[in-house]
């Protein structure tokens, strides 16, 4: 009778874990789900292809990798975006790398979770490469207006 019982505690326990973690889960996939990932040898740009983005990132143990990551392909994304959009003005190209900055404010949170944050290194290196990107695509863009809606 007593094994019965605590058989039965424990099933329950273990369903409760489970359903944990599946919701868990859930919210994890669904957290940046707008984030394309973007694979770099397809973009048509030669200096993009050949870019080493966010190394300056990257050689920080400061920043998580995969939080680098995530910040990488919005930066990839938004180099697919300006191919295939084609914008013919800085003002378009502003709209999309204002969405493009919006998407690095949207990690935020994640990065303050896993004890890090976008502060100076971080905020001059995503400048640089938004930068990097707009130059090779031709443009002779202001770096502040660039990453103009950015909250870090």
């Amino acid at each position: 009778m007593f094994f019965s019982n605590l058989f039965t505690r424990f099933m329950r326990i273990e369903k409760i874990f489970y359903s944990f973690l599946i919701i868990s889960s859930l919210a994890c996939d669904s957290q940046n789900s707008d984030i394309t990932m973007v694979n770099q040898t397809e973009l048509n740009n030669p200096k993009i292809k050949a870019h080493s983005f966010l190394d300056c990132m990257y050689q920080d143990a400061y920043f998580p990798s995969f939080l680098v990551d995530k910040c990488r392909y919005i930066l990839l994304e938004l180099c697919q975006n300006i191919e295939s959009s084609k914008p013919a003005t800085l003002e378009k190209l502003y709209e999309l790398t204002h969405a493009a900055t919006d998407k690095l404010n949207d990690l935020e949170d994640e990065f303050l979770e896993n004890d890090s944050e976008i502060e100076t290194g971080a905020r001059d290196c995503l400048a640089v490469n938004f930068e990097f990107i707009a130059t090779s695509y031709g443009f002779d863009a202001d770096i502040e207006e660039l990453v103009a809606t950015r909250d870090w």
